[in-house]
């Protein structure tokens, strides 16, 4: 069964939310501050974890940077807080998606099961057959799900594997961004372009080796992103 952690200091969502997931055979823990959620999700090691910002405690952006630094459980940002700047601060700091509050059961449920399925491995090889493609900068290893930079592996949050992934399996070509935002997030999306903004410039803090001038992850300006090893 997946396991959920919802971090949340409202009594009422909580609880519609344990009912909801409960009543479709998920597992839910549930923290109503920060210090909780930190200490269950090492604990209890959930599937995917549906996080306010607005905790008593510490900001969620404080929580999604304390789980970020050892784990890569999707993070579902679940807030009432509707600015641009704010969604982005988040998904900068390692959020996998953001649902806006008052939102409706289906929509987030549906967002929830999309961040559980970029997180399975999934066995389909590169372009051509190859399932490690190497650049000069780092070795991107499809099979495995991992990424190797100077001998290192390097950590990347569901999303921006899944992003890799699909920039990857399409090297030399160009992914419109469309495309990307409904591959990665799912087909209700197509219009969220900061997310990709965002995520992009996380891979090349990552993965380039002068990320000011990518030489690997190339916007193609208004039309969207193309991979190339060198």
């Amino acid at each position: 069964m997946t396991r959920v952690l919802v971090v949340d200091d409202e009594p009422q969502i909580v609880r519609a939310l344990v009912i909801n997931l409960k009543a479709r055979e998920y597992e839910v823990d549930a923290a109503p501050d920060g210090a909780t959620a930190l200490q269950l999700a090492a604990a209890r090691h959930p599937d995917v974890v549906v996080l306010d910002l607005g905790l008593p405690d510490m900001d969620g952006v404080e929580v999604i940077r304390g789980l970020r630094g050892w784990t890569r459980v999707p993070i579902l940002v679940l807030s009432a807080r509707h600015t641009s700047d704010e969604k982005v601060e988040a998904l900068d700091a390692g959020a996998d998606d953001y649902v806006t509050k008052p939102f409706g059961m289906d929509e987030l449920l549906a967002r929830l099961r999309a961040a559980v399925r970029r997180a399975e491995p999934v066995g389909a090889d590169g372009p051509d057959g190859v399932v490690v493609v190497e650049t000069e900068s780092f070795t991107v290893d499809l099979a495995a799900k991992k990424v190797n930079r100077a001998g290192r592996d390097v950590r990347l949050t569901p999303t921006e594997w899944h992003l890799l992934e699909v920039l990857v399996r399409n090297g030399g070509r160009l992914v419109s961004q469309r495309q990307l935002l409904q591959e990665v997030w799912g087909p209700s999306y197509g219009t969220e372009t900061n997310y990709l903004r965002v995520y992009m410039a996380q891979l090349r803090r990552k993965l380039e080796a002068d990320p000011s001038h990518p030489r690997h992850f190339v916007t193609e300006p208004g039309m969207g992103y193309r991979f190339e090893r060198g």
